[in-house]
């Protein structure tokens, strides 16, 4: 069997043996409910590592969302360690997984790039973060998932930003995009407008410009970015379980990337439910790994 490429062709290491400034890696699945198959999305990965291929030999050109190469004319410092094993519905397991992955790649000082999965991954990436806090929060997302539990199961999809807010090294949180409707009720409005989370709807972004998002997260801070995929317009990101119009433009979400490496520092990202099963020809793959093109090249240039 013929090994999958890695994400812009990156080495599993650095040939010096100096330490990455990110470490990429994927998981398929989190936390599934009952009675869903999350099989989907554990395809992400490799598709998005697909995509990437046809920009493996440009990482040294000129790159205009940058204003520069990828890596600033330096030797190239990310790798891509490939995916986490997970299971559908080895939900506790997948979760002590994912998190002591985190907790690893945070032991090198490197910066966790997680992408693949639900949203249920962001439950035990943001964990791993436990002794590096405090960490704020940028969800940028279609829904502001603080459900209790859905059938039970409180590490979901539907969860992840309710769990955030328990953890003692979240200091806050920006949920960017919201729009329309989703699992959301009264209820978890109310408690996630109690807990302090300010919320930033696409319309807002659209009118104002990203920084009616930034001028929330305190200079300087830590931030763990969690990109939802039905955040982006489906126009460009069709391959999503929930598409939704009105959503943020490309631009709209490398600026509020390269933004948010100005004003604060990107301590970790992931890049959550790209479902391929609904892509159209590979157009949420080719968005999904630009975008995470656009991170590294903003984790490289922070100081």
């Amino acid at each position: 069997m013929t090994a999958s490429p890695s994400f812009l062709g990156f080495p599993d290491r650095l040939v010096d043996g100096s330490t990455p400034r990110a470490v990429l890696y994927g998981a398929g699945h989190g936390s599934t409910y009952p009675n869903k198959d999350s099989s989907g999305y554990a395809l992400a990965t490799g598709a998005i590592r697909a995509a990437s291929q046809s920009e493996a030999p440009l990482i040294e050109h000129w790159d205009f969302d940058l204003g520069g190469p990828l890596f600033d004319g330096k030797p190239i410092s990310c790798v891509d360690a490939g995916d986490v094993s997970t299971m559908m519905r080895d939900n506790i397991g997948n979760r002590e997984r994912i998190e002591a992955k985190t907790r690893d790649v945070l032991a090198l000082q490197a910066v966790p790039i997680l992408f693949g999965g639900d949203c249920s991954v962001t439950i035990p990436f943001l964990t791993g973060f436990a002794d590096r806090g405090p960490i704020w929060v940028m969800q940028i997302d279609a829904h502001i998932d603080w459900r209790d539990e859905v059938q039970g199961e409180r590490y979901g999809y539907s969860s992840p930003m309710r769990r955030a807010s328990e953890m003692p090294h979240v200091a806050g949180m920006v949920q960017v995009g919201l729009r329309s409707v989703g699992s959301a009720r009264v209820t978890e409005i109310e408690d996630a407008r109690r807990y302090g989370s300010r919320f930033v709807t696409a319309r807002e972004i659209h009118a104002q410009g990203v920084g009616a998002a930034l001028r929330h997260i305190p200079e300087g801070a830590q931030v763990v970015v969690t990109l939802d995929c039905d955040s982006i317009d489906p126009s460009i990101m069709p391959g999503v379980a929930a598409r939704t119009p009105g959503g943020l433009t490309y631009t709209e979400i490398i600026d509020l990337i390269a933004g948010l490496g100005r004003r604060a520092k990107i301590a970790g990202f992931d890049l959550v439910e790209f479902y391929p099963p609904t892509d159209v020809d590979d157009l949420s793959a080719n968005t999904a790994a630009r975008i995470l093109t656009n991170v590294i090249g903003t984790i490289v240039r922070q100081v």
